[in-house]
């Protein structure tokens, strides 16, 4: 799994790799400090410069630098040069307010530019004043945006707020180096979005941060992507944030036994449905069957009978004997993972049903899948959090989790407030989303890359909270089940799509994808 790291990961990461931003009094070490910082600059502006081009095709669209005064402004001079050796003719903008801001870094970079007899497409704005002219552009034009980095966590103000948003109104194509002008990486609210510069492609420096997977943020980073340097992560030992890859989820999944039969495989108990929202029920142990799990009971109203047997007839089903919704959550099976809340509605009796349910839970320390109506359920009557046993498996989308811990401002917020509860009620929280985020109760999160816009579908989170369960069911951890589910979760939507289209594509169709997509998985190369 790739890592994802915090700001002050990222600061310890560049300050091991190139040594403080102060330069040694000693001469030999001046020699070895300026060296490295050069070495690394110049790599990075190459491997930039090679994005402006391939963005630039075989067309003669202008390309404009923006340069800041520090290193990211270093960076992007020398992305500047190596466009120009490559014969782009780049315009630089390289603000130096007073005429004596820039780094050694940044001031090295413009005198090399000036060497190699770039001069003349320098503009150099030391007193920018009134009369300060920003340069054309428009949608053709390629926007390299260097004028901050990680290096300035502050939101940009005067004329360079100003240039932001001269830049963002003029929509041309824009790669920022290391991270937009203006943004800031904490997970934190207030930012106004046309303050910061909107990039179309962001190259990150040492990597991604939990900033770059906030939907609030999607229209600041655009498409991102890592260089390729030479970094010293040697200290930062195990970032507490990570993106989930197909070999992480391969290596997780029980392996199989040939000559097992289905009482070795684990048994799924699902408590769904209500009188109208028996489709919810159908499509969680739909999905829990295709998980590999030998066995899947689902538990719902009387009126469930008929729907249930007929939909997914390789499933059992069970009913309490009210009519229209569930009232009392026992079962005659002893299952080896148990979820509710897909359609069940919020009826009195299915909550106080729920209430029982939760507390032997809790007494036994017998880890839940709790999804939909569960958790709105659990929101209509918050004492019952503290009674949701430890390690259980929350599903919640935005809307419910705002429901169930109060309401978030932004995504940003929303994913803190998650780590507290997480920590708190010693569970796991799995955040619905593009970017779905698994947290575990010690604080780690897990990022999930298989995700896509075909899984914006109705019933796509009931296939995800059978999946979990059939997973679960499996001998699986719940933090590792919980993880596994969303990832294939997201490589179902994306075999069905390519079956039904994007839009075309219903939780019916992810649901009947699971086993493609687990054996895409344990199989790659069938």
């Amino acid at each position: 799994m790739k890592n994802v790291y915090t700001p002050a990961e990222i600061e310890r990461i560049l300050e091991a790799t190139l040594g403080p931003s102060t330069p040694p009094a000693d001469a030999g070490e001046l020699r070895v400090w300026s060296r490295r910082r050069a070495d690394f600059i110049s790599l990075v502006g190459s491997q930039a410069a090679a994005e402006v081009l391939a963005m630039r095709g075989d067309t003669d669209s202008p390309v404009l630098v923006f340069a800041g005064d520090d290193i990211c402004g270093a960076y992007a001079l020398a992305t500047a040069i190596e466009l120009h050796q490559f014969g782009c003719r780049a315009r630089v903008c390289l603000f130096n307010i007073g005429g004596d801001m820039l780094s050694i870094d940044t001031r090295l970079r413009r005198d090399e530019l000036r060497a190699q007899g770039y001069g003349d497409w320098l503009d150099e704005v030391v007193n920018p004043g009134p009369n300060f002219v920003m340069p054309e552009m428009g949608p053709s034009t390629i926007v390299v945006d260097g004028l901050f980095g990680t290096d300035y966590q502050k939101p940009l103000r005067g004329g360079y707020q100003a240039v932001a948003r001269h830049i963002n109104e003029a929509a041309p194509r824009v790669i920022s180096i290391d991270i937009p002008s203006g943004m800031t990486l904490d997970l934190s609210v207030g930012m106004i979005n046309r303050n910061i510069i909107h990039a179309d492609l962001t190259l990150a420096i040492v990597g991604p941060t939990l900033a770059f997977f906030m939907p609030e943020n999607a229209q600041l980073i655009g498409r991102w992507k890592t260089l390729k340097l030479p970094l010293d992560k040697s200290v930062v030992k195990r970032p507490s944030c990570r993106i989930v890859d197909s070999k992480a989820i391969r290596t997780a999944l029980p392996v199989r036994d040939p000559i097992a039969d289905k009482n070795e495989l684990g048994s799924a108990l699902i408590f769904a449905g209500s009188y109208g929202m028996l489709g919810a029920a159908v499509l969680a142990t739909r999905a829990a069957s295709r998980s590999g799990c030998g066995r899947v009971t689902c538990h719902g109203p009387r009126c469930a009978f008929y729907v249930m047997q007929t939909s997914v007839p390789s499933a059992m089903f069970e009913t309490d004997g009210a009519d229209f919704d569930i009232q009392r959550f026992e079962s005659q099976h002893d299952a080896d993972a148990t979820a509710i809340g897909p359609g069940l509605g919020r009826s009195d009796a299915t909550i106080y049903g729920l209430e029982r349910l939760l507390k032997s839970s809790y007494a036994a320390s017998r880890p839940l899948i709790l999804d939909a109506d569960a958790l709105n359920c659990i929101a209509l009557r918050q004492t019952l959090l503290d009674f949701i046993p430890p390690r259980s498996i929350l599903t919640p989308h935005a809307r419910e989790f705002d429901r169930l811990f109060g309401t978030q401002n932004s995504h940003s917020t929303r994913v803190m407030k998650a780590v507290e509860m997480a920590a708190r009620y010693k569970i796991i929280i799995v955040l619905k989303g593009h970017y779905t985020l698994t947290i575990w109760p010690n604080g780690e999160i897990l990022v999930n890359s298989s995700g896509t816009e075909a899984l914006a579908t109705a019933g796509s989170g009931d296939v995800l909270t059978g999946l979990v369960t059939g997973l679960a069911a499996q001998n699986m951890a719940p933090e590792i089940a919980a993880v596994a589910a969303v990832y294939i979760h997201g490589i179902a939507g994306k075999i069905a799509s390519r079956r039904y289209g994007v839009r075309g594509t219903t939780a019916e169709d992810i649901a009947d994808a699971i086993g493609q997509a687990i054996e895409s998985i344990t199989n790659p190369q069938s």
